[in-house]
């Protein structure tokens, strides 16, 4: 499998509603959509997942176009490819830029998957046939706005509440929102938000019977989220933190964390996310797929990644009507009681919407 002719799009949509975390606000999307074409003709479809400004990482939308320009796309266009996992052997050189690599690398998944016309959840190894998926919920302007969504999200059977904390915003809140939810499935996201001197909140927060606690420290800090770990009850997650199979394996080892989050674009692709799935299913770590308020592309790629056995607790892949009036493929992703139904199909088994594509484009380069 050769591929031929790649076609690189800057996207901007408008989300319905704002999204707030630690980091900050944001309502309008820009992102990249790379369209690979082989030489049988087959397309094969992939969305970065970074955002304009560099808060979850130091990549951007910017940045990725960058990086896909002039060193990614060269690299890998016209090379011989048996299978996906290859990109990430002809990509290994460069460095990090994982979100702008897996752009590329995503769509040769989808492409090797349709040249094989079996679905993209198959060629990962998946097996389910639906997926258990929560909602995340950003912060809101006041307790009483939250609660009346989350009343909502539980009406609509989602399966899980991830609320989004920070300083100022956390304990009351929470508190709050499990004296008029006692039972639902709830955990909270600080986006690296606190520190080690926060540790009497994260112990306060015990009582509240959590799922998980996600990423509460900066991402280089193993050692603080060891420390944590050893003193409340409640599981640590790591999301930030985890950049590739080698940081998965030191916050094992450190016993950092008890959940992971998997993310293929913050790792460099589905190829490194099944390598770290796998290893934490071999330590019984437990992992879930977070979102990056992905289109429909970066969505379908996280239904087929889910797909995979050790991802025993609902992620973060809500309907595409959650967030965009309109979103880029057809049909439209849609959960029922809770769950999305795993594409059979063959590739990531939704069609683009190439009109809808073509609206929100904003620039557009072929390479051959």
């Amino acid at each position: 499998m050769k591929i031929r002719e790649i076609t690189l799009r800057h996207l901007k949509m408008r989300m319905k509603s704002p999204f707030s975390t630690s980091f900050g606000t944001m309502q309008n999307k820009d992102f990249l959509l790379l369209e690979a074409k082989s030489d049988s003709g087959m397309i094969g479809w992939g969305e970065s997942v970074a955002f304009d400004t560099p808060w979850y990482t130091e990549e951007t939308v910017k940045t990725n176009w960058h990086m896909l320009e002039d060193f990614i796309i060269p690299a890998v266009i016209n090379k011989e490819l048996d299978h996906p996992d290859q990109v990430s052997t002809i990509l290994a050189a460069i460095r990090k830029n994982n979100m702008a690599k897996s752009t590329i690398e995503g769509a040769v998944w989808d492409l090797y998957a349709k040249e094989k016309d079996i679905s993209l959840a198959a060629a990962l190894g998946g097996s389910k046939k639906k997926i258990e998926v929560g909602i995340s919920i950003g912060i809101q302007n006041t307790i009483d706005e939250l609660i009346r969504l989350i009343d909502g999200y539980i009406e609509e059977g989602y399966k899980r509440m991830k609320v989004k904390i920070k300083p100022g915003w956390d304990i009351d809140v929470i508190r709050e929102i499990r004296r008029h939810f006692p039972n639902v499935p709830l955990m909270v996201d600080a986006n690296s938000a606190y520190s080690l001197k926060d540790i009497d909140l994260f112990k306060s927060l015990d009582e509240f019977d959590l799922m998980m606690i996600e990423q509460p420290f900066a991402a280089n800090d193993f050692i603080d989220h060891a420390q944590l770990q050893k003193q409340i009850s409640t599981s640590i997650c790591l999301d930030e933190s985890i950049h590739s199979y080698e940081d998965a394996r030191i916050a094992i080892e450190l016993q950092a964390c008890e959940i992971i989050n998997i993310k293929s674009g913050r790792v460099g692709g589905l190829t490194e996310a099944k390598r770290i799935h796998n290893l934490c299913e071999e330590n019984k770590i437990p992992v879930w797929c977070g979102g990056m308020l992905e289109a429909g592309i970066g969505r379908a790629h996280n239904i087929a990644l889910t797909s995979l056995s050790n991802f025993t607790m609902p992620g973060d892949t809500a309907g595409s009507s959650h967030y965009w009036e309109k979103d880029i493929i057809h049909p439209e992703v849609v959960v029922e009681g809770g769950f999305i139904k795993v594409p059979t199909g063959s590739g990531i088994g939704f069609a683009p919407d190439t009109e809808a594509i073509k609206r929100f484009t904003s620039k557009e380069m072929i390479f051959s």
